[in-house]
């Protein structure tokens, strides 16, 4: 099992996670990200099978607050 966190106090509202992910990934209307499926707040996190395109929009993050834990 992996586990996606994203940092949102971090996040820059750049969207490259959700044109890139948006099988876990989208743009909330404050402005940044949110992974679906995952409890709103500061820190998110969500365990999954598969990351498929997460590790992706992990390394294009601007803000690195994408974080894979394998």
């Amino acid at each position: 099992m992996s586990k996606i966190t994203l940092e949102r106090e971090k996040c820059i509202g750049c969207g490259s996670c959700a044109a890139l992910c948006p099988k876990y990934f989208e743009l909330q209307e404050d402005g940044k990200s949110h992974i679906k499926d995952a409890v709103k707040q500061e820190i998110e996190e969500l365990e999954t099978e598969k990351i498929e395109c997460a590790e992706s929009a992990a390394e294009a993050c601007p803000a690195q607050c994408i974080h894979i834990t394998k």
